[in-house]
């Protein structure tokens, strides 16, 4: 294990400690899987219903680490933020608990995670974000979303090439265009993503005037879910007007922190 994973896990322990209220929900489900989605509670006031370890590390590095404003200034009261790969709304209620004046819109393809976003939406008392059961991509129409890895929060609608027959769901798809057109938004001002490895279909396929509309972009990207790689989001990024910053993954080298901001 690399040194800066070790350091990593190291300081997640105070982190974990200090910001969750109810500990014994670590504890079961540590022991294994509970077979029903139980509630965590953290100390900032956001609860969310979780059906693993991999749901809780989601929401100790959105909620807590706040992995997607590192490099951002902070959120403004009346933003209109767009929540590409929603997943149980971690992002979405972060981003909207106890601040009505921001209009969020989630977009998640997967029913399972998205009765669970819709779940969590009550559970905060949040009435400021729409949710759609929908995939963002290259086009409008019926997707396919890969299931191989039986775990929710790494469903895809991309494939790294002809790797033989995998799982699959048929999805609704739309393209980035259209999410902004359904969220009702003229302007979006923040966009982020996390689709485990759609970034690639969403960006390269956007068109200028869709760029236009948007000032500021954060998402996780995957290297190796597809041929391409986060340079080629650097390059398009910053041929329609964005100043880009990345920040890699302590652990996973595929994965890391994309920040892009519209230069003035």
């Amino acid at each position: 294990m690399r040194l800066t994973a070790i350091s990593y896990y190291l300081r997640s322990i105070p982190t974990l400690l200090a910001g969750i209220r109810n500990w014994e929900i670590v504890a079961r489900l540590l022991a294994g899987n509970p077979g029903r989605p139980l509630e965590l509670r953290l100390r900032g006031g956001c609860r969310f219903r979780v059906r693993s370890l991999m749901d809780l590390w989601i929401i100790k590095e959105t909620c807590l680490d706040r992995d997607y404003e590192w490099d951002l200034p902070p959120l403004i009261e009346d933003w209109r933020i767009v929540d590409i790969g929603a997943g149980l709304g971690d992002f979405s209620i972060h981003a909207a608990f106890g601040h009505p004046q921001r209009a969020v819109a989630a977009f998640e393809p997967f029913a399972e995670s998205f009765n669970l976003l819709q779940e969590n939406l009550v559970l905060n008392g949040v009435r400021n974000v729409q949710a759609f059961p929908l995939a963002v991509g290259a086009r409008c129409g019926p997707m396919q979303l890969e299931t191989a890895t039986g775990i929710a929060v790494q469903h895809s609608t991309a494939r790294a090439g002809d790797t033989g027959p995998v799982e699959t769901l048929r999805v609704e798809g739309i393209t980035l265009a259209e999410a902004l057109r359904v969220a009702g938004f003229d302007r979006c001002d923040l966009l982020k993503v996390d689709c485990e490895g759609g970034e690639y279909d969403i960006f390269q396929t956007a068109t200028a005037d869709t760029f236009a509309r948007i000032d500021r972009i954060v998402m996780e990207y995957h290297d190796g879910c597809t041929p391409h790689t986060h340079a080629e989001l650097v390059d398009v990024l910053g041929k329609h007007g964005f100043a880009v910053r990345l920040r890699e993954n302590p652990v996973h080298r595929r994965l890391g922190f994309l920040t892009a901001v519209r230069r003035r």
